[in-house]
């Protein structure tokens, strides 16, 4: 059967089965064992196609709505970043590579500019910070910086700015995910240009074991921010078998709880961040360690699990 004939043969069900919220368990059963079937047969004959994505979404939803009902209210907190949050990242990980990738092509302008030109790193970065760390520097003390701040203080300061720029990151996706490109593409030249500056005073490797103690996890999380905000876009620029106004509800919802699932991430970055990373004697095996189960965490969490339990919704 042609691709184009099994859409339309199927099209209606399809919408009235995502449309409809409510169902008792049995008929949700029913649903969910119908949709499976639907994307086996997808699967196997059209296996890159935009219906087969569309049906492996709707058939993580249907299971998330089945499983839900299973659940009692007190496990609903653990259920959304043990199973929920996964499944979102399974869904959406084209809009999560395109942010990373939009994301690396901005480091890699800004860390670029800044090597051929002598006065971007002070437009980017800003003349005072870029002479205090001159002169932390000069006494020895390149990262002096994270040391001038009371911890608690720096902790609440710098958690509410990374949760701010999230939440700010995935709200301009509404500007058809231009403005969450813009925003990638601001925090990756900054990134860029600021790492760079290390390099070039000869502290390249000292600023990946200090730095990206804390950065690792903070700037995943910013990554996936401007994911979810391409999430809230495509929902507009690209409904698919929906209509547009079920398509951006459910991109704005998709998309803040991505963000929403980031919090704690943000909230272990500032901690490390504030408490961790101003212990800049550190051994380096220690920071190393940090650093690389920070990004080994990310990897599983983001990419490898997701398939997992993804996997388990379809047995």
């Amino acid at each position: 059967m042609r691709e184009a004939l099994f859409v339309k043969q199927n099209t209606e069900k399809w919408k009235r089965f995502d449309e409809i919220q409510s169902a008792n368990p049995d008929e949700l059963a029913d649903r969910f064992t119908e949709i499976t079937n639907d994307l086996a047969y997808s699967k196997t004959f059209y296996p890159n196609s935009k219906t087969t994505a569309y049906l492996n979404g709707l058939a993580s939803k249907l299971h998330y709505s089945l499983y839900k009902n299973k659940k009692e209210k007190s496990n609903r907190f653990l259920y959304f970043w043990q199973s929920e949050l996964p499944l979102l990242f399974f869904e959406h990980k084209k809009q999560i590579i395109y942010a990373l990738a939009f994301f690396l092509v901005s480091c890699a302008i800004g860390a670029i500019s800044a090597k051929y030109d002598d006065t971007f790193i002070r437009l980017i970065l800003g003349d005072g910070y870029v002479n205090m760390t001159n002169d932390n520097i000069s006494k020895g003390d390149p990262f002096g910086v994270y040391k001038q701040e009371n911890p608690f203080l720096m902790f609440i300061r710098i958690g509410a700015n990374n949760i701010y720029v999230s939440l700010y990151t995935f709200v301009l996706g509404v500007i058809f995910s231009f403005g969450s490109i813009t925003s990638l593409f601001r925090n990756g030249v900054m990134l860029g240009s600021f790492q760079y500056f290390f390099f070039s005073k000869g502290l390249g490797l000292q600023s990946v074991l200090v730095i990206w103690i804390h950065g690792t996890l903070e700037i995943s999380a910013i990554v996936l921010a401007g994911a979810a905000g391409l999430v809230l876009g495509n929902s507009m620029l690209f409904p698919k078998t929906y209509t547009r106004k079920a398509s951006i509800l459910k991109g704005a919802k998709d998309g803040l709880k991505i963000v929403l699932g980031l919090i704690p991430i943000f909230i272990i970055a500032a901690f490390f961040e504030s408490f961790i990373t101003r212990h800049t004697e550190m051994p380096m095996w220690l920071s190393g360690f940090i650093l690389t189960a920070s990004a080994t965490f990310i990897i599983w969490y983001v990419f490898i699990y997701p398939i997992q339990i993804n996997k388990k919704t379809l047995i």
